[in-house]
C-alpha cells in the first residue's frame, strides 16, 4: 500500500514538474515572441507587413523561401548586398525602387531574435485575380533631363535628433506671424526659430509639453505639424498636432473594436503667453484626437488659407490633412472609403466655436458635408497620405497625396470633391479585393463615377513619394517666377511646373531643376551621400523657397 502511495506520489510530481516546465517554457517563449514582435513594431511596420506588400515587401512565407543567414545580412546593411549583387536583394531594389536603412544598432542578439520572429510568419492568403492584368508601367513618358539650373546655398545644419539615420527628422517649415523669423518643426519633437544669423534655438519641445509624447515608432510619427491662428497677434492662438500611444485617452474619431489601434494623433490648440516671445509658454487645449491602425499616414499638416481676408468664409479655418492611417494597406479599405469617417480625409475646422460633437471646436456652416451624408467635419475625401496643403496666390487650394505602389499626385481641391483612394491611384483604378498595389486604366463607366483627378502626376519610374511645395512668390531665383514647385522625398529630386499650365482636367508637364552648390551642379544624393534623402520644402516671409534633407539635418536656400 505505501508502495501503492509512493509510486502514485511520484507520478503526480513528475506531471506537475512537467506542466510546471510547460508553462515556464511557454512563457518564455511568449516573452521572447512579444520582445521580437516589439522590434518588429518598432522598426519594420512603418515598411512591411505580413499580409501584402507596402513600401517594402509584405513579410509572410519567408520560411523555406529565404535563407535565413541573407535576413540578418540584409537587415545589418541592404546597401551592402545589393551591391555585392545579390540576386534577392537587387530583385527588391528594382521592385520597390528605395534602399532600406542598416540596422546594425540593433545588435546581433535582437537581429537574430527579429529574423526568427520573421520565420515562423506564415505566408498571406491571396485571392485569385479575375480582373486585368496591372499596367507595369502606368505612365511610360519620362519627365526628361533638367530644365533649370538653380543654385542653393548651405542655411545650417540642425542638432542631430536621432541616433541612426536619419539624423534628424525635420519635417515642416513655417513662419513666426509677429517676428517674421523662420521656424522649422523636427517631428523628435523640437520646433525651432531661426535667428537673422541663421541660429536655430527651440521654440517649443513637445517632449516637455506632453508626458504621453511619442515618436516610435518612427516614419511619420511625432510632433507632426504646427500652425499659427491668422489672428494671433491679438488672440495669441497656435496650434499643433503629435503622437501619443493607443488608448492615452478616447478617441473622437475611432472605428470598430475588432481593428487594431496603434497611434492617436491629437490636435492641440495653445493660448501663447506672450505672443512676441522667442520661446513658447502657454497652455493647451485638446481639440480633437484620431485613432489610426498604423504608424503609417497619419495626420500630415495643419495650415490656415494664406490668402484668406477676414471678410472671407475660409478666414480663421484650420485645414488638417488625415491620412487613411494604413487602414488599406492592412485590409480595411472601408475605413478610407466612407463618407462618415476621418481617415483619408482633409478637415476643415472652426477653432474659436464649440459646435462639435465634442464641443471644442466649430463647425463651419459652409462644409460641404453639413446636413447631408458625410462627416461634417470634411472638406474633401479620397487620400492616401495628404502630406501638404497649400494655396496658389489666384486663390486655388493644392493637397499632394502621397500614393501605394504606382502614382504620386497633386490634386486642385474643391470643397466636397472625391479624389478616389481607395479605388483610384493618380488617374488610374485600384482594386482592392485583388490588390492594392497594381494599378490599371479606368472603366468606361469612370466619368458618371464623379471622381476629381490629379493636375501633376509622376510615376514610381521617377519617385518613390512626393513632397508639396509651394507657388514661387520670392526674389532671389527669377527664373521660378510663375512656378509651383515641389519634390520626390526618397531620391530628393526637385520638380516644378508653370502655374498656368495647372489646371484640372489635364496633368501638367513636369520640370525638373538642376541643383548647383558653389558653382558645381549636384544632386541631393550626392550632397547627403545617403540613398535615401527624406527631402522637406519650406518657404520664408519673403516667399523665397528651402529644401531640407533630413539624412543629415541640413537645410539650403534657393538663391540666385
Amino acid at each position: 500500500m505505501n508502495l501503492f502511495f509512493l509510486t502514485c506520489y511520484l507520478r503526480w510530481h513528475t506531471l506537475v514538474s512537467f506542466i510546471f516546465l510547460l508553462v515556464n517554457y511557454t512563457s518564455v517563449l511568449a516573452q521572447t515572441d512579444t520582445a521580437a514582435s516589439q522590434l518588429f513594431e518598432k522598426n519594420c511596420a512603418g515598411c512591411h507587413n505580413f499580409k501584402q506588400d507596402g513600401i517594402g515587401p509584405q513579410l509572410g512565407g519567408l520560411k523555406g523561401n529565404v535563407d535565413e543567414r541573407y535576413l540578418v545580412d540584409f537587415i545589418k546593411n541592404p546597401k551592402a548586398m545589393i551591391d555585392a549583387r545579390h540576386a534577392r536583394a537587387v530583385d527588391k531594389y528594382k521592385k520597390f525602387g528605395t534602399v532600406m536603412p542598416a540596422f546594425t544598432h540593433l545588435g546581433d542578439k535582437a537581429i537574430n531574435e527579429l529574423v526568427a520572429y520573421l520565420l515562423v510568419k506564415p505566408a498571406p492568403v491571396t485571392m485569385a485575380s479575375t480582373g486585368p492584368a496591372g499596367l507595369e508601367n502606368p505612365i511610360p513618358e519620362p519627365i526628361g533631363p533638367p530644365t533649370m539650373d538653380v543654385s542653393i546655398q548651405r542655411v545650417l545644419q540642425f542638432p542631430f535628433t536621432n541616433a541612426t539615420q536619419p539624423r534628424t527628422r525635420i519635417n515642416k517649415m513655417g513662419v513666426h506671424p509677429i517676428t517674421k523669423e523662420t521656424m522649422v518643426a523636427d517631428l523628435q519633437g523640437p520646433l525651432y526659430i531661426l535667428s537673422a544669423a541663421n541660429e536655430a534655438t527651440v521654440y517649443f519641445d513637445a517632449r516637455t509639453y506632453f508626458s504621453r509624447f511619442t515618436n516610435n515608432p518612427g516614419l511619420a510619427t511625432g510632433l507632426g505639424s504646427f500652425a499659427f491662428h491668422p489672428d494671433f497677434a491679438t488672440n495669441r492662438l497656435f496650434y499643433t498636432t503629435h503622437t501619443e500611444p493607443a488608448n492615452t485617452s478616447n478617441a473622437d474619431f475611432a472605428y470598430a473594436d475588432s481593428i487594431p489601434v496603434k497611434l492617436q494623433w491629437v490636435v492641440n490648440e495653445w493660448v501663447v503667453d506672450n505672443a512676441g516671445a522667442r520661446q513658447l509658454t502657454g497652455k493647451p487645449r485638446e481639440l480633437l484626437r484620431i485613432n489610426v491602425v498604423t504608424q503609417i499616414h497619419g495626420m500630415q499638416d495643419i495650415t490656415f488659407n494664406p490668402y484668406a481676408k477676414p471678410t472671407d468664409a475660409d478666414y480663421g479655418l484650420l485645414y488638417i490633412g488625415m491620412g487613411d492611417g494604413g487602414a488599406v494597406e492592412q485590409g480595411y479599405p472601408f475605413i478610407a472609403r466612407n463618407k462618415n469617417s476621418v481617415w483619408g480625409k482633409v478637415l476643415r475646422i472652426n477653432p474659436t466655436e464649440r459646435t462639435s460633437k465634442n464641443g471644442q471646436y466649430g463647425i463651419p456652416a459652409t462644409n460641404p458635408f453639413v446636413n447631408k451624408d458625410g462627416l461634417d467635419e470634411v472638406y474633401a475625401e479620397g487620400f492616401r497620405n495628404p502630406n501638404r496643403i497649400t494655396w496658389l496666390r489666384d486663390g486655388r487650394m493644392l493637397v499632394s497625396n502621397i500614393g501605394q505602389r504606382q502614382i504620386e499626385s497633386i490634386y486642385v481641391v474643391k470643397p466636397g470633391k472625391n479624389h478616389g483612394w481607395p479605388d483610384r491611384e493618380g488617374t488610374f483604378m485600384v482594386d482592392v479585393s485583388t490588390s492594392v498595389n497594381r494599378v490599371m486604366p479606368l472603366p468606361k463607366t469612370d466619368k458618371s463615377l464623379g471622381y476629381s483627378y490629379p493636375v501633376i502626376q509622376f510615376d514610381h519610374d521617377e519617385g518613390n513619394a512626393i513632397m508639396g511645395g509651394y507657388e514661387y512668390t520670392g526674389n532671389q531665383v527669377p527664373q521660378l517666377k510663375g512656378s509651383y514647385v515641389f519634390g520626390e522625398i526618397v531620391r530628393g529630386r526637385v520638380f516644378y511646373v508653370n502655374v498656368k499650365d495647372i489646371s484640372e482636367g489635364k496633368q501638367a508637364t513636369i520640370h525638373e531643376c538642376q541643383l548647383v552648390l558653389n558653382g558645381q551642379k549636384t544632386t541631393l544624393k550626392e550632397l547627403t551621400n545617403e540613398n535615401k534623402i527624406d527631402l522637406r520644402l519650406g518657404q520664408d516671409a519673403a516667399g523665397e523657397l528651402y529644401v531640407f534633407t533630413k539624412s543629415d539635418g541640413m537645410m539650403y536656400k534657393l538663391v540666385k
